[in-house]
């Protein structure tokens, strides 16, 4: 029976790398950014993933099926006005503390990438998900949207982690 090597020091992240990335959000994403930049990492984490399961579950290559309530197929748009519902209580409510907290940006990215995602059903009022007219444009807008989001609410942010990361694999490559 073979026994796993114990970790090196250089295998995990060393503390100097932490502390600067934490630098650099504390510098370059004040709440209102870190709020916006979770609600588009939220929102392009959702939309793929929902692309994917709903492919997935069309292909019959993932083991489960749609939703249903009563005998009645449950899109998840109806999950996506569940949730920004959610975030509006507590925006209606006013707790700073809680408005400004990073799952409620992330409630209203993941709320919003459901109801996105169907917008074509909710505007015809009809089940056009699968069209092929237009879908692949769709996906690929709605990806791309998602990644410029992401980049734009924060880009000194990116660009410092970027610095970061690259000076200390520099550091890690030279004490090899």
């Amino acid at each position: 029976m073979e026994v796993d090597e114990p970790r090196r020091c250089d295998d995990v992240p060393d503390a100097e790398f932490v502390r600067r990335w934490r630098k650099a959000v504390d510098d370059h994403l004040p709440p209102t950014k870190r709020s916006l930049l979770v609600t588009w990492i939220a929102f392009g984490t959702t939309f793929g993933t929902t692309r994917l399961i709903t492919h997935g579950i069309r292909g019959g290559w993932l083991p489960w099926g749609n939703v249903s309530a009563g005998g009645r197929h449950l899109h998840h748009y109806n999950f996506g006005i569940a949730a920004l519902a959610g975030v509006g209580l507590i925006a209606v409510r006013g707790d700073r503390q809680a408005v400004g907290h990073p799952a409620v940006a992330a409630g209203y990215g993941i709320g919003s990438a459901l109801i996105a995602d169907e917008f074509a059903l909710l505007l015809d009022l009809q089940d056009v998900y699968w069209a092929k007219e237009g879908r692949v444009s769709v996906d690929v807008a709605l990806g791309i949207l998602a990644a410029l989001g992401t980049y734009l609410t924060a880009a000194p942010f990116w660009h410092e982690v970027v610095r970061i990361t690259h000076q200390s694999a520099l550091r890690q490559l030279g004490a090899r």
